[in-house]
Parts: structure tokens; sequence; C-alpha cells
């Protein structure tokens, strides 16, 4: 049977249902937030899976192209690999409900959202979110909490709730959210430079009303919920456990007080490789629990350091931002480069400048649309000294390279400003603690080492947190080891003014508002810190593109002329291609791109796209060629692809018999516009040019017979 809430929710109706889909699911509900309609189911095993030492937990979020009335493109017409969105929105629900299952659970869970309704104005990643915290809460699968998502928006000035596709772009603050009844579990959006204080509010307005949703969702867990089945624990023989903790001794704290990374983490292999083999005999089948012992005491003994000593594993303190060196200009062919390092962690960044014909196509549910400006991010293994195979982007390069993407966005020009596609990429070339960030520092040099003209530099500092009962310290700038080990990841990047993206995780149960500002204000603290450094090195963008990138040439012509331009069949615009070697590009509304490396062949093209686009002035002169004669006059092109009428009154100052005394088909002539009529007919004068001209005088007349036809005049072919 089934069984469902309904609510109000930012002025709109949001119903959870379960029961009618999905049934044999640990857990189901279907959800729904104006006609977009969004299944989320959840799956679990009651045993563990053999030879995993964590949670196997998987999250996928796929949109089906028919929930928008459309069907997929390409060869096969169906669904295939996940897109970006899809992606990002996988990893959205994935990270606030990872730290809601118990420790010692280890079946397999898999999360599911499938998008099968979506009506273009009520984004669904969040229905998604609450969706999955919806069916865990209702599910027999064991969870700490029940969570819930919103997305807040700013929209002239006001905090909204889960503002349409379509105020977007009018919002300039836009967060998702996900919590639980007491606490923030996470946080991913951004801002066209806001302050800490905006973000914290709009945190905590998203926050109230995720209580509310909370609410509905435990009423429709009292109707339909499940008792939490039981479950096979892992436990580790408490005997193992002691005969590691007492071959570790003190180790640990020693080798966590070596500052490089490579040394420490050798240190610490060769421990804990000693002590598999001395117990080898005794726990034959112990290796797995004997390296989970091992790093939870490693664990133990760096929070322990920093909780109570104040001190980091490289010897920092917990507001210390590490050494940082800029260089811009590193490679030399490329539109504009910067080489990025914060202690280990190294990133190598180049911009391209291309063409509008460069733009990514974008195929989504609500709509096709193109980009101009995209950032990507590549982790390679030889960053963190490993082997492994490189088989394609994973998610956590996707994720990395839309955060990136986000942060630098509020300085990048417009399209009418700066009319160039731009790609960044950001290969990481060492990693020891926030990649990500590195790649926004590392992008925004770049970008002022090519020419574009951003605003302002922006940077990126990752935030991380050590809580013990009362005890909280708050980390600026995390390793890799206090990421690991740590209890949150908060990252936010800014320029001067204020933020421009934040991503934040945490792995405990959750995290007050409070501690979110302090945090954030150490994390502008640190930012201001990291921009002065980059600053010192390029204070502003530079004033020249590369001498390799595309020169772009914007001009504007009739719409109307567009076909000239373009030619049956595109062939005069192939042919000034061909001949000029630049490239073209014509949007709906006349405006004409023309890039080319050569600034000659730029100019040549876009001489030959306004003499095509060209259209007859009143009083102009133009030096034209005679097309065709009559015994009323000759009919003369001034434009490519226009005539005009010559009357022979208008051919010379005194009276002539025949037109071809003076002009003949093919010679070049000097004429003015006298006239352009209603119906488009150019009248011309060569008459109005010569010497003596006197405006009332009637000039070389023809005779009566002549006089029946010189009101004759040509239209534009």
């Amino acid at each position: 049977m089934p069984h469902k809430v309904e609510f109000e929710l930012g002025g709109r109706t949001m119903t959870i249902e379960s029961g009618l889909l999905a049934k044999q699911a640990n857990g189901a509900v279907t959800i729904r937030y104006g006609d977009s309609m969004v299944i989320s189911t959840v799956c679990g095993n009651t045993e563990p899976r053999l030879g995993f030492d964590f949670f196997p937990l998987t999250v996928e979020y796929r949109e089906k192209s028919y929930s928008a009335g459309k069907i997929p493109g390409g060869f096969f017409k169906r669904e295939g690999r996940p897109s970006e969105k899809e992606i990002i929105s996988a990893r959205i629900i994935d990270r606030p409900i990872r730290p809601l299952f118990p420790d010692n659970f280890r079946g397999e869970t898999q999360i599911i959202n499938f998008i099968i309704s979506h009506d273009q104005q009520n984004d669904t990643d969040v229905l998604a979110l609450t969706g999955t915290g919806a069916a865990l809460a209702i599910s027999d699968i064991p969870t700490a909490k029940t969570i819930a998502g919103v997305r807040v928006g700013r929209l002239d000035g006001q905090l909204t709730i889960n503002p349409t596709m379509g105020q977007y772009d009018e919002c300039d603050l836009m967060i998702i959210l996900a919590g639980s009844a007491d606490a923030i579990t996470m946080v991913e959006g951004g801002g066209r430079e806001v302050s800490e204080d905006e973000i914290v509010e709009a945190i905590a307005f998203g926050h109230d009303n995720i209580k509310m949703i909370l609410e509905k969702i435990e009423e429709l867990k009292q109707m339909c919920g499940k008792e939490t089945f039981d479950y096979t624990e892992v436990k580790i023989d408490e005997a193992l456990i002691a005969k590691v903790k007492d071959s570790v001794g003190d180790k640990l704290d020693g080798f966590n007080r070596i500052a490089d990374k490579d040394e420490r983490r050798d240190e610490k292999k060769k421990l804990r490789t000693q002590i598999i083999e001395a117990l080898a005999e005794e726990f034959p089948e112990g290796e797995g629990d004997i390296k989970t012992v091992f790093h939870d005491l490693d664990s133990d003994t760096m929070r322990r350091m920093i909780l109570d000593e104040g001190v980091r594993i490289d010897g920092r303190g917990p507001d210390d931002v590490r050494e940082i060196t800029c260089l811009t200009g590193f490679l030399p062919r490329t539109h504009g480069s910067a080489v990025f390092t914060r202690g280990q962690t190294q990133a190598l960044v180049a911009v391209t400048l291309g063409t509008k014909m460069d733009e990514q196509r974008l195929d989504e549910l609500d709509g096709e649309s193109t980009k101009s400006y995209m950032l990507h991010y590549n982790f390679p293994p030889f960053s963190t000294g490993e082997t492994k195979p490189i088989r394609g982007t994973n998610r956590r390069e996707v994720g990395h390279g839309v955060l990136a993407e986000r942060a630098l966005l509020p300085v990048i020009p417009t399209e009418e400003g700066f009319p160039y596609t731009v790609r960044v990429v950001s290969d990481i070339m060492e990693s020891n603690g926030s990649s990500s960030m590195a790649s926004v520092c590392g992008g925004s040099l770049a970008l002022m080492d090519a020419g574009v003209p951003i605003k302002s530099a922006v940077a990126g500092i990752a935030m991380g947190l050590i809580k013990s009962d009362d005890k909280v310290v708050i980390l600026t700038d995390i390793l890799g080891d206090e990421d690991h080990f740590g209890d949150m990841d908060f990252k936010v990047t800014g320029t001067t003014e204020g933020v421009t993206a934040i991503q934040m995780d945490i792995k405990i149960a959750g995290l007050d508002v409070e501690t979110m500002r302090q945090a954030l204000q150490k994390a502008r603290t640190a930012r201001l810190h990291i921009l002065e450094k980059m600053n010192a090195t390029i204070p502003k963008h530079r004033d020249q593109l590369s001498e390799f990138a595309p020169r772009i040439i914007s001009i504007k012509i009739p719409p109307s002329k567009i076909g000239d331009v373009i030619g049956p069949g595109g062939k005069i615009i192939r042919s000034i291609v061909e001949e000029t070697g630049a490239k073209i590009d014509i949007s709906d509304d006349g405006t004409v791109l023309i890039a080319s490396v050569d600034g000659e062949a730029g100019r040549l093209a876009m001489e030959r796209v306004q003499a095509l686009s060209e259209e007859a002035e009143i009083g102009k002169t133009y030096s034209g060629v005679v097309r065709r004669t009559t015994a009323f006059g000759a009919f003369v092109e001034i434009i490519p692809g226009t005539d005009g009428l010559v009357h022979i009154s208008e051919i010379d100052n005194v009276r002539i018999d025949r037109v071809e005394d003076v002009l003949n088909v093919g010679d070049r002539v000097d004429v003015k516009v006298i006239n352009i009529d209603g119906d488009g007919k150019i009248r011309l004068s060569r008459r109005a040019l010569l010497d003596g001209y006197n405006p009332g005088d009637q000039g070389g007349r023809g005779d009566s017979r002549d006089r029946r036809d010189r009101d004759r005049t040509s239209r534009s072919r």
C-alpha cells in the first residue's frame, strides 16, 4: 500500500511517496517537486563482502531522456556513460551519506537515483539527495541519522529555497547543502565574491528548511519504516589488537614528526611490514586486520599531537600555510601557463584560447547549450609516486575540475568583452593535500599570463578539522594525511573581495554553524596571504595576448546580409577561409567573429565580409564596375551583389546621345548614391563627382524616348 507525505517548500509542493515503485529494494521513494520526479532506491547486504577492508558503497544518479520528452542523440539511441552533471550529482549524494553508516558495517550497499520526469524548471539533484535520505530512513539498512538536502539561492538580495533553473543566472549566491536535524553534513556551491557572513547566513537559512523536510520524512518513516536488519559486524581479535599496540609502542609518535611525506611514509611502511611478519605465525590470516589496527593507531597518534600539542605532522601550527612559489610563462608555445607550488602540492596549468567553433556543446535534459569557458583537472599517478593504470577521467577528477572551474567563473570576462573560448587544463605534478585549490591558484595565474582580462586573482585554500569530545582544532592548508585522518575537508576559494566557491565534506556526524563561521574566517586570512604571493608574481593580466593565440575581430553585419556572406551551400564563406586562412563564425544576430593568428589574414577576411555585407548609403561615393548598359543608363555594381542605375542624364555634364559614348561594360567608374527609394532601388550619379557640377542643372539628358525610362532603377541582386 503506498504511503506519502506532502508539504510546501519554496512556494511549491513536494511529495515523497513509498510503496508504489521498486518494492523489492530495501528502501525506495518517489519524490516529486513541480513536474520533476526522481525514484531513489537503496539496497544493502547483511554480510560483509569478502576481501574488502572498507565499506563498499556505490551511488548512482542517472538521467532518463524520456523524462524531458527527448530521444538520446547518437547512433545507439539510448543513454550511455554518465554525463558531467550526473557524476557531480552522484558525488553530492555520496559525500553526506557515507558517514551515516556504522564503522563495523561492511555489507555492500548501492544507492540508485533515476530521473523519471523533468519539467526543466525544478532541478533534480537536490531531489535525489533528499530522496536518498528518505529511502535510507524507511529502509532496514543501519544508519545513524536521517539527512535531506536543499539548494539556496540569493535573488535580488533575498534568500530563496530551491530557485528554479531559469533563475540560476540571476542569483549571486548559490549553494547546495545537506544536513541532519542538528548539523550540516555537506556544502557545495559558490557566489559572485560574497562575504563569509553571507555564506553562513545562507547555510543557516537552508538548514532551517532541511529540518522541516526531515520532520516530514519522519512522518513517512512512522507510516512504512522497517526495523533495522541484523548484520554481521566486522570485529578484530582483541589479542591481535594488543599485540599490534605493543609492537608499535611510541614509534608512530616519532614518525609523525617527520616533515617529509615520503620519508614519513617509508618509515611507517617498514614498521608495519615488520609487525605483519612478526605476527604471521600467530595470526596467519591477520594481515588485513593488522593493517586496519595500524591505520587506526596512526590516526589516533596524529590527532592526539594536534589536539594536545597544537603540532602538525610537518611541524606547522594550526593556522600556518606552507611555502608558496609561483611561476608564469613556463610553457613557451601555449597561450598562457603557470606552475603553482604549495609545499609538496604542485599544479602545472595551461590556458588555450579558441574561437566560438571551439565551444563545448551540451545536450542536457534542460535543453541544448554551449560553454565557452571550461577547466579540466588531471591527477596522474606519478603525482603521488604511485603506479596505476590510466583509464580515462575518473569521478574525482571530474569533481575537482568542476570545483576549480566554478571558483574562477566569476572573474572570467563576458563573451561580449572577450569573444574567445577559454580552456584551462590543470595537470597535477605533485600532490600532498588540496591539489584542487592549487589548480585554482595556478589557473588564475595562467589566465593572467595568457592576457585574459580577468578582473582579479583568485586563490583557494583547504581547511581541516580535528574534533574530540569538546575539543576542536581547525587546520589551515591541510596535508593529505590530515585530510585522510581528519574530520573535515572544507575548501574555500575567492578574491580579495569575497568568496567564489566552497565545498565542505565531513566524516563525523555533522558540523555546527559557529564552527563553520570560524573555518571561513581562518580561510579568508589564508586566502589573502596566498593572493599576496600570487600578486607579487603577476599583479594583473598581461596587456597583449600570446603571439601564438588567435586574434579575434568582431564586426556586426545586417542579419539580412548573412546569406550573402555565406553564399549558396556556404560557397562564399568557404572561399574566404581558404584564401585567408582565417576562421569565421556568424551568429544569427549578425555578429561575425573572425579569428586568425596572422593579423593581416584576419584583416583581409574582415574586408571581404564587410564588402559582402555592406549596404548602400545616400551621399556616399563608390568605385563600381559597369555590369550592363541600356538606352536609358548604365547599371553599376557598387557593392558585391548590389547594383544601382546611373541614368543617362547623370553620366556627364554635357548631353550625350549614347551611354556607350562614356561607359561600357567592364569599365570601373566612381559614382555617388543620390537616392534610394522605398523599394530599395538605388540611383547613382557620375556627374555629381565631376568638376563644374551644378545640382540644379539637368545634365546630359536623352530624348523623349529615354525620358520614359529615366526613373527606372535597379534593386540589389
